[in-house]
Protein backbone atom coordinates (compact mmCIF):
# COMPACT_ATOMS: atom_id res chain seq x y z
CA UNK A 1 0.00 0.00 0.00
CA UNK A 2 1.32 3.44 -0.92
CA UNK A 3 2.20 5.54 2.11
CA UNK A 4 0.11 8.71 2.43
CA UNK A 5 2.18 11.87 2.21
CA UNK A 6 1.41 15.49 2.90
CA UNK A 7 1.04 17.69 -0.18
CA UNK A 8 4.45 19.18 -1.00
CA UNK A 9 4.39 22.97 -1.33
CA UNK A 10 6.43 24.39 -4.20
CA UNK A 11 6.58 28.18 -4.41
CA UNK A 12 8.04 29.86 -7.50
CA UNK A 13 8.82 33.55 -7.08
CA UNK A 14 9.06 35.57 -10.26
CA UNK A 15 7.14 34.77 -13.45
CA UNK A 16 9.44 35.83 -16.23
CA UNK A 17 10.66 33.34 -18.82
CA UNK A 18 12.39 31.21 -16.18
CA UNK A 19 9.86 31.25 -13.34
CA UNK A 20 6.86 30.65 -15.59
CA UNK A 21 8.71 27.90 -17.46
CA UNK A 22 9.70 26.16 -14.23
CA UNK A 23 6.16 26.28 -12.83
CA UNK A 24 4.67 24.86 -16.02
CA UNK A 25 7.29 22.13 -16.31
CA UNK A 26 6.68 21.05 -12.73
CA UNK A 27 2.94 20.99 -13.35
CA UNK A 28 3.33 18.56 -16.22
CA UNK A 29 5.70 16.27 -14.34
CA UNK A 30 4.02 15.98 -10.94
CA UNK A 31 0.54 15.02 -9.77
CA UNK A 32 -1.58 17.81 -8.35
CA UNK A 33 -2.72 15.53 -5.55
CA UNK A 34 0.87 15.32 -4.32
CA UNK A 35 2.19 18.82 -4.99
CA UNK A 36 0.84 22.34 -4.81
CA UNK A 37 2.55 24.85 -7.11
CA UNK A 38 2.18 28.57 -6.38
CA UNK A 39 3.58 31.16 -8.77
CA UNK A 40 4.16 34.58 -7.21
CA UNK A 41 4.40 37.63 -9.45
CA UNK A 42 3.76 41.36 -9.18
CA UNK A 43 1.92 41.56 -12.51
CA UNK A 44 -1.03 39.50 -13.77
CA UNK A 45 0.40 38.83 -17.22
CA UNK A 46 3.60 37.60 -18.81
CA UNK A 47 6.12 40.18 -20.00
CA UNK A 48 8.21 39.32 -23.09
CA UNK A 49 11.36 40.95 -21.82
CA UNK A 50 13.26 40.34 -25.06
CA UNK A 51 10.79 42.65 -26.81
CA UNK A 52 11.02 45.66 -24.50
CA UNK A 53 12.91 47.66 -27.15
CA UNK A 54 9.93 47.10 -29.46
CA UNK A 55 7.48 48.25 -26.80
CA UNK A 56 9.58 51.34 -26.13
CA UNK A 57 9.35 52.53 -29.75
CA UNK A 58 5.57 52.20 -29.80
CA UNK A 59 4.91 48.69 -31.08
CA UNK A 60 1.98 46.76 -29.60
CA UNK A 61 2.74 43.45 -27.92
CA UNK A 62 0.25 40.62 -27.54
CA UNK A 63 -1.14 40.37 -23.98
CA UNK A 64 -0.56 37.02 -22.23
CA UNK A 65 -2.58 36.84 -18.98
CA UNK A 66 -1.32 34.23 -16.52
CA UNK A 67 -4.84 33.16 -15.55
CA UNK A 68 -5.35 32.04 -19.16
CA UNK A 69 -1.91 30.53 -19.56
CA UNK A 70 -2.13 28.38 -16.44
CA UNK A 71 -5.86 27.58 -16.58
CA UNK A 72 -6.39 23.90 -15.83
CA UNK A 73 -2.75 23.21 -14.97
CA UNK A 74 -3.07 23.30 -11.20
CA UNK A 75 -0.61 26.20 -10.91
CA UNK A 76 -1.99 28.87 -8.56
CA UNK A 77 -1.10 32.50 -9.21
CA UNK A 78 -0.42 34.77 -6.24
CA UNK A 79 -0.28 38.44 -7.19
CA UNK A 80 2.06 40.62 -5.18
CA UNK A 81 5.66 41.69 -4.75
CA UNK A 82 8.13 39.55 -2.85
CA UNK A 83 9.36 41.83 -0.07
CA UNK A 84 11.10 39.33 2.16
CA UNK A 85 12.37 35.75 2.36
CA UNK A 86 13.16 33.80 5.51
CA UNK A 87 15.01 30.71 4.31
CA UNK A 88 15.33 29.39 7.85
CA UNK A 89 11.58 29.50 8.52
CA UNK A 90 10.84 28.64 4.87
CA UNK A 91 8.52 31.58 4.26
CA UNK A 92 8.18 34.22 1.59
CA UNK A 93 6.62 37.60 2.40
CA UNK A 94 4.32 38.71 -0.39
CA UNK A 95 2.95 42.24 -0.39
CA UNK A 96 -0.23 42.72 -2.37
CA UNK A 97 -3.20 45.07 -2.32
CA UNK A 98 -4.16 43.78 1.14
CA UNK A 99 -0.69 44.31 2.59
CA UNK A 100 2.05 41.81 3.43
CA UNK A 101 1.47 38.15 4.27
CA UNK A 102 3.71 35.11 4.63
CA UNK A 103 3.60 32.17 2.27
CA UNK A 104 5.15 28.92 3.46
CA UNK A 105 7.04 26.52 1.22
CA UNK A 106 8.76 23.15 1.23
CA UNK A 107 10.66 23.90 -1.98
CA UNK A 108 11.37 27.44 -3.18
CA UNK A 109 12.27 28.30 -6.78
CA UNK A 110 13.89 31.73 -6.79
CA UNK A 111 13.38 33.42 -10.18
CA UNK A 112 13.22 37.12 -9.34
CA UNK A 113 15.60 37.93 -12.17
CA UNK A 114 17.36 41.23 -12.66
CA UNK A 115 16.91 44.92 -13.39
CA UNK A 116 19.05 47.58 -15.02
CA UNK A 117 22.52 48.27 -13.70
CA UNK A 118 23.40 51.96 -13.38
CA UNK A 119 27.04 51.06 -12.67
CA UNK A 120 26.99 53.87 -10.10
CA UNK A 121 27.34 56.55 -12.79
CA UNK A 122 26.13 59.94 -11.47
CA UNK A 123 22.81 61.14 -12.86
CA UNK A 124 21.78 57.78 -14.35
CA UNK A 125 18.92 57.10 -11.97
CA UNK A 126 17.59 60.66 -12.29
CA UNK A 127 17.95 61.23 -16.02
CA UNK A 128 18.35 57.96 -17.93
CA UNK A 129 15.69 55.54 -19.15
CA UNK A 130 15.85 51.75 -18.93
CA UNK A 131 14.22 48.94 -20.89
CA UNK A 132 14.94 46.03 -18.55
CA UNK A 133 11.23 45.89 -17.62
CA UNK A 134 7.83 46.89 -18.92
CA UNK A 135 7.36 49.93 -16.66
CA UNK A 136 10.63 51.41 -17.87
CA UNK A 137 9.85 50.64 -21.50
CA UNK A 138 6.44 52.31 -21.22
CA UNK A 139 7.93 55.43 -19.64
CA UNK A 140 10.48 55.57 -22.45
CA UNK A 141 7.74 55.10 -25.05
CA UNK A 142 5.88 58.13 -23.76
CA UNK A 143 9.06 60.21 -23.68
CA UNK A 144 10.08 59.24 -27.20
CA UNK A 145 6.61 59.98 -28.55
CA UNK A 146 6.91 63.55 -27.27
CA UNK A 147 10.24 64.24 -29.01
CA UNK A 148 10.40 66.67 -31.88
CA UNK A 149 12.10 65.65 -35.15
CA UNK A 150 15.87 66.02 -35.01
CA UNK A 151 16.06 65.44 -31.25
CA UNK A 152 19.19 63.56 -30.13
CA UNK A 153 18.70 60.18 -28.45
CA UNK A 154 21.74 58.45 -26.99
CA UNK A 155 21.93 54.74 -26.18
CA UNK A 156 24.60 53.86 -23.64
CA UNK A 157 25.93 50.31 -23.91
CA UNK A 158 27.30 48.39 -26.88
CA UNK A 159 26.04 44.94 -25.91
CA UNK A 160 23.07 43.01 -27.27
CA UNK A 161 20.43 45.17 -25.56
CA UNK A 162 22.01 48.44 -26.65
CA UNK A 163 22.45 47.32 -30.25
CA UNK A 164 18.85 46.13 -30.48
CA UNK A 165 17.50 49.32 -28.88
CA UNK A 166 19.49 51.63 -31.14
CA UNK A 167 18.57 49.87 -34.39
CA UNK A 168 14.90 49.47 -33.47
CA UNK A 169 14.65 53.15 -32.62
CA UNK A 170 16.53 54.36 -35.68
CA UNK A 171 14.38 52.24 -37.99
CA UNK A 172 11.08 53.27 -36.35
CA UNK A 173 11.97 56.93 -35.87
CA UNK A 174 14.31 57.98 -38.71
CA UNK A 175 13.47 61.59 -37.81
CA UNK A 176 15.54 61.31 -34.60
CA UNK A 177 19.31 61.67 -34.26
CA UNK A 178 20.28 58.31 -32.71
CA UNK A 179 23.74 57.59 -31.34
CA UNK A 180 25.29 54.73 -29.37
CA UNK A 181 28.14 54.87 -26.87
CA UNK A 182 30.23 51.71 -26.52
CA UNK A 183 33.00 51.18 -23.99
CA UNK A 184 34.77 48.92 -26.52
CA UNK A 185 34.48 48.60 -30.30
CA UNK A 186 31.10 48.15 -31.96
CA UNK A 187 30.46 44.41 -32.21
CA UNK A 188 33.96 43.51 -31.08
CA UNK A 189 32.62 40.27 -29.55
CA UNK A 190 31.31 39.11 -32.96
CA UNK A 191 33.01 37.27 -35.79
CA UNK A 192 34.46 39.48 -38.57
CA UNK A 193 31.40 38.73 -40.73
CA UNK A 194 29.02 39.53 -37.90
CA UNK A 195 30.84 42.76 -37.01
CA UNK A 196 30.84 43.92 -40.64
CA UNK A 197 27.11 43.35 -40.94
CA UNK A 198 26.40 45.17 -37.71
CA UNK A 199 28.46 48.15 -38.82
CA UNK A 200 26.70 48.13 -42.21
CA UNK A 201 23.26 48.22 -40.58
CA UNK A 202 24.33 51.05 -38.27
CA UNK A 203 25.59 53.00 -41.27
CA UNK A 204 22.39 52.43 -43.27
CA UNK A 205 20.28 53.57 -40.30
CA UNK A 206 22.55 56.61 -39.80
CA UNK A 207 23.36 55.73 -36.19
CA UNK A 208 26.37 57.62 -34.86
CA UNK A 209 28.72 55.39 -32.90
CA UNK A 210 31.09 56.57 -30.17
CA UNK A 211 33.46 53.64 -29.66
CA UNK A 212 36.00 53.14 -26.87
CA UNK A 213 34.15 55.76 -24.86
CA UNK A 214 33.23 55.72 -21.17
CA UNK A 215 30.27 57.61 -19.72
CA UNK A 216 31.16 59.70 -16.67
CA UNK A 217 27.79 61.33 -15.92
CA UNK A 218 24.26 61.65 -17.28
CA UNK A 219 22.44 65.00 -17.40
CA UNK A 220 18.95 65.99 -18.52
CA UNK A 221 20.20 67.19 -21.92
CA UNK A 222 23.57 65.51 -22.44
CA UNK A 223 25.93 62.72 -21.51
CA UNK A 224 29.42 63.52 -20.25
CA UNK A 225 32.04 61.06 -21.50
CA UNK A 226 35.80 60.62 -21.64
CA UNK A 227 35.59 62.13 -25.15
CA UNK A 228 33.49 65.15 -24.12
CA UNK A 229 29.77 65.95 -23.92
CA UNK A 230 27.27 64.25 -26.24
CA UNK A 231 23.80 65.84 -26.65
CA UNK A 232 20.93 63.68 -25.42
CA UNK A 233 17.33 64.77 -25.11
CA UNK A 234 16.80 61.16 -24.04
CA UNK A 235 19.42 58.77 -22.68
CA UNK A 236 18.72 55.02 -22.83
CA UNK A 237 20.88 53.04 -20.39
CA UNK A 238 21.68 49.43 -21.39
CA UNK A 239 24.98 48.61 -19.67
CA UNK A 240 24.05 45.22 -18.27
CA UNK A 241 21.87 43.91 -15.47
CA UNK A 242 21.93 43.75 -11.67
CA UNK A 243 20.13 41.00 -9.77
CA UNK A 244 17.30 41.60 -7.33
CA UNK A 245 18.91 42.56 -3.98
CA UNK A 246 16.66 40.42 -1.79
CA UNK A 247 18.86 37.29 -1.93
CA UNK A 248 21.74 39.13 -0.27
CA UNK A 249 19.44 40.01 2.62
CA UNK A 250 18.99 36.31 3.41
CA UNK A 251 21.41 33.66 4.69
CA UNK A 252 21.64 32.14 1.21
CA UNK A 253 25.18 31.87 -0.12
CA UNK A 254 25.63 34.43 -2.89
CA UNK A 255 28.50 35.46 -5.13
CA UNK A 256 30.01 38.90 -5.63
CA UNK A 257 27.21 39.76 -8.07
CA UNK A 258 24.48 38.91 -5.55
CA UNK A 259 23.51 35.80 -7.50
CA UNK A 260 22.71 32.64 -5.55
CA UNK A 261 25.44 30.00 -5.73
CA UNK A 262 23.96 26.73 -7.04
CA UNK A 263 25.10 23.25 -7.99
CA UNK A 264 24.58 21.52 -11.35
CA UNK A 265 20.88 20.96 -10.57
CA UNK A 266 20.29 24.65 -9.74
CA UNK A 267 20.02 23.80 -6.04
CA UNK A 268 21.42 26.30 -3.55
CA UNK A 269 24.70 25.05 -2.11
CA UNK A 270 23.76 26.46 1.31
CA UNK A 271 20.01 25.72 1.45
CA UNK A 272 18.98 22.52 -0.35
CA UNK A 273 15.29 23.39 -0.29
CA UNK A 274 15.96 26.46 -2.46
CA UNK A 275 16.61 26.44 -6.21
CA UNK A 276 17.72 29.52 -8.14
CA UNK A 277 17.28 29.93 -11.89
CA UNK A 278 17.87 32.47 -14.61
CA UNK A 279 19.64 35.74 -13.85
CA UNK A 280 19.31 35.06 -10.11
CA UNK A 281 21.61 32.02 -10.24
CA UNK A 282 25.39 31.88 -10.34
CA UNK A 283 25.72 28.94 -12.70
CA UNK A 284 28.96 27.41 -13.95
CA UNK A 285 28.70 26.74 -17.68
CA UNK A 286 31.16 25.10 -20.06
CA UNK A 287 34.75 25.59 -18.92
CA UNK A 288 33.43 26.73 -15.51
CA UNK A 289 32.61 30.10 -17.08
CA UNK A 290 29.52 31.68 -15.43
CA UNK A 291 26.49 31.78 -17.68
CA UNK A 292 25.60 35.28 -18.83
CA UNK A 293 22.32 36.88 -17.82
CA UNK A 294 20.00 36.16 -20.73
CA UNK A 295 16.91 34.28 -21.85
CA UNK A 296 19.22 31.82 -23.62
CA UNK A 297 20.79 30.95 -20.26
CA UNK A 298 17.69 31.25 -18.13
CA UNK A 299 15.22 28.86 -19.74
CA UNK A 300 17.60 25.85 -19.68
CA UNK A 301 18.26 26.49 -15.98
CA UNK A 302 14.49 26.54 -15.38
CA UNK A 303 14.14 23.17 -17.09
CA UNK A 304 17.07 21.77 -15.14
CA UNK A 305 15.68 22.93 -11.80
CA UNK A 306 12.15 21.68 -12.51
CA UNK A 307 13.43 18.29 -13.64
CA UNK A 308 15.71 18.01 -10.60
CA UNK A 309 12.88 18.89 -8.19
CA UNK A 310 10.60 16.36 -9.86
CA UNK A 311 13.31 13.70 -9.81
CA UNK A 312 14.06 14.20 -6.12
CA UNK A 313 10.40 14.21 -5.12
CA UNK A 314 9.65 11.06 -7.10
CA UNK A 315 12.89 9.31 -6.14
CA UNK A 316 13.96 9.18 -9.80
CA UNK A 317 17.23 9.67 -11.67
CA UNK A 318 18.56 13.23 -11.54
CA UNK A 319 19.02 15.11 -14.84
CA UNK A 320 22.59 15.48 -16.00
CA UNK A 321 22.25 17.88 -18.94
CA UNK A 322 24.33 21.04 -18.56
CA UNK A 323 23.62 24.38 -20.20
CA UNK A 324 25.60 25.48 -23.25
CA UNK A 325 25.33 28.11 -25.97
CA UNK A 326 24.71 27.70 -29.68
CA UNK A 327 24.17 31.20 -31.04
CA UNK A 328 23.43 34.81 -30.22
CA UNK A 329 20.22 36.02 -31.85
CA UNK A 330 20.19 39.76 -32.47
CA UNK A 331 17.35 41.78 -34.00
CA UNK A 332 18.45 44.90 -35.85
CA UNK A 333 15.05 46.45 -36.36
CA UNK A 334 12.23 44.53 -38.04
CA UNK A 335 13.97 44.03 -41.39
CA UNK A 336 17.50 43.07 -40.40
CA UNK A 337 19.01 40.55 -38.01
CA UNK A 338 22.20 38.80 -37.04
CA UNK A 339 22.61 35.23 -35.83
CA UNK A 340 26.13 34.81 -34.50
CA UNK A 341 27.05 31.18 -33.97
CA UNK A 342 29.18 30.55 -30.91
CA UNK A 343 31.08 27.87 -29.04
CA UNK A 344 29.59 26.11 -26.02
CA UNK A 345 31.09 28.79 -23.77
CA UNK A 346 29.71 31.68 -25.88
CA UNK A 347 32.73 32.66 -28.00
CA UNK A 348 32.02 33.71 -31.58
CA UNK A 349 32.97 31.40 -34.43
CA UNK A 350 33.30 32.37 -38.09
CA UNK A 351 29.78 31.31 -39.05
CA UNK A 352 27.01 33.94 -38.95
CA UNK A 353 23.61 34.40 -40.55
CA UNK A 354 22.68 37.94 -41.58
CA UNK A 355 19.96 39.99 -43.22
CA UNK A 356 16.25 39.33 -43.59
CA UNK A 357 16.59 35.58 -42.98
CA UNK A 358 18.33 36.28 -39.68
CA UNK A 359 15.52 38.67 -38.69
CA UNK A 360 12.95 35.93 -39.37
CA UNK A 361 15.06 33.44 -37.40
CA UNK A 362 15.20 35.78 -34.39
CA UNK A 363 11.45 36.38 -34.59
CA UNK A 364 10.80 32.63 -34.57
CA UNK A 365 13.03 32.27 -31.51
CA UNK A 366 11.10 35.00 -29.67
CA UNK A 367 7.74 33.53 -30.64
CA UNK A 368 8.90 30.05 -29.66
CA UNK A 369 10.06 31.20 -26.23
CA UNK A 370 6.76 32.97 -25.57
CA UNK A 371 4.76 29.99 -26.86
CA UNK A 372 6.62 27.67 -24.53
CA UNK A 373 5.71 29.84 -21.54
CA UNK A 374 2.11 30.33 -22.71
CA UNK A 375 1.56 26.58 -23.15
CA UNK A 376 3.15 25.25 -19.96
CA UNK A 377 1.81 21.70 -20.01
CA UNK A 378 2.22 20.96 -23.71
CA UNK A 379 4.73 18.35 -24.80
CA UNK A 380 6.19 15.18 -23.33
CA UNK A 381 6.10 13.60 -20.89
CA UNK A 382 2.36 13.60 -20.39
CA UNK A 383 2.40 11.08 -17.55
CA UNK A 384 2.71 12.85 -14.22
CA UNK A 385 4.69 10.96 -11.61
CA UNK A 386 3.73 10.36 -8.02
CA UNK A 387 5.71 11.85 -5.16
CA UNK A 388 7.17 9.12 -2.97
CA UNK A 389 7.53 9.25 0.79
CA UNK A 390 11.31 8.97 0.37
CA UNK A 391 11.30 11.75 -2.21
CA UNK A 392 9.17 14.00 -0.06
CA UNK A 393 11.57 13.56 2.85
CA UNK A 394 14.54 14.29 0.58
CA UNK A 395 12.78 17.37 -0.76
CA UNK A 396 12.36 18.84 2.72
CA UNK A 397 15.78 18.68 4.40
CA UNK A 398 15.84 18.84 8.16
CA UNK A 399 15.87 22.36 9.60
Amino acid sequence: MRQTIQQHRVVVIGAGYTGASAAGRLARRLRGEDVSITLVNAEPDFVERVRMHQLAVGQTLRPRPFDEMFAGTGVKLRLGRVTGIDVDRRTVTVTGTDGPSDLGYDTLVYALGSAWNTQGVPGTTEHAHEIAGRDGALRLRDRLAALAPGSPVTVVGGGLTGVEAATELAETRPDLDVSLIARAGLGDWLSPKGARHLQKVFSNLRITTHEHTTVLAVHADRVTTTEGDIPAAVTIWTTGFAVHPIARATTLETGDTGQIVVDATMRSVSHPDVYAIGDAALVAGPGDKPLRMSCASGVPTAWQAADAIAARLTDSKLPTISARYFNQCISLGRKEGLIQYVTADDRAVNAALTGRLAALYKELVCKGAAWGVANPTMGLPTRRRRVTAEGARAGVPAA
